[in-house]
């Protein structure tokens, strides 16, 4: 039960929400983690700062699923969103910030994974 959440601080098309929600569905793979049971938040107009400066072109990411993955499993999905936003948004890989998080309990559908 991956979620992924991610805040841009670019205006984002329902076109361009659908494209990046399509692809991120894809890449959940790297974590071995099925799209079937991905939950993808999409947040554009959200303003980020950085190091006392506000992001132009940025995005915050953040990565919640069942269990853990490896650092070189994460490390590979960073690089692939990095991909997804460079290449969907114009997003460059040093405005993209993502945090992964292990979750051991998970409820849904009225019980614990």
């Amino acid at each position: 039960m991956p979620f992924i959440d991610s805040k841009f601080t670019l205006s984002l098309s329902q076109d361009k929400k659908d494209k990046i929600k399509s692809e991120l569905g894809k890449a959940i793979s790297i974590l071995n983690k099925p799209e079937s049971y991905l939950m993808v938040g999409i947040q554009d107009n959200y303003e980020l700062y950085f190091g006392g400066n506000k992001l132009e072109k940025g995005a915050f990411v953040d990565v919640s699923m069942l269990g853990n993955a490896s650092s070189e499993l994460c490390d590979k999905m960073t690089g692939e969103i990095c991909r997804i936003f460079e290449k969907e948004l114009n997003i460059p890989g040093n405005g993209v910030y993502i945090t992964y998080q292990g979750i051991k309990d998970w409820g849904y559908n009225g019980k614990n994974f």
